[in-house]
């Protein structure tokens, strides 16, 4: 298996998050860690309470804006930051244990708000060594 990552890549004044993995729903948990990281540092989260989402869309690209923007909800909705991810997908639908802690302003050290996903470079698709890329910009 091929190690599975995360990055961020510029596009203007907002920021791309990409995400790639051996699957398609690890490609997904690291968009997701990737979103995490515009805002948090990860590794300063502590995985502590989980929270259930379920998305449903048309299609993959349509499903991993929804994703995103479900997460930027419901960490808005629960004051919360989340650094660990358990997706499933089967036919265009998501279901995802999200874990993640309260934040604490002095030990999270928030920098910029994620205000959404965009479908400006959505992209979800195999790559060429068999591994699979979920990439978008957000809003911040």
């Amino acid at each position: 298996m091929k190690p599975k990552s995360w990055e961020h890549f510029a596009h203007d004044a907002d920021i791309g998050v990409r995400g790639i993995g051996n699957s398609q729903e690890e490609a997904f948990e690291q968009a997701a860690l990737a979103l995490t990281a515009v805002t948090f540092d990860p590794a300063r989260i502590v995985a502590r309470q989980a929270l259930q989402i379920e998305c449903r869309a048309p299609d993959a690209e349509i499903l991993l804006a929804d994703w995103l923007n479900a997460l930027v909800y419901q960490a808005s909705a629960h004051g919360m930051a989340f650094s660990r991810f358990e997706v499933r997908l089967r036919e265009h639908r998501l279901t995802a244990k999200v874990l993640g802690e309260g934040i604490d302003l002095k030990r999270h050290r928030p920098s910029v708000e994620v205000k959404g996903a965009t479908y400006t470079c959505l992209e979800v698709r195999r790559l060429s060594d068999g591994r699979w890329l979920a990439q978008c910009v957000v809003d911040v």
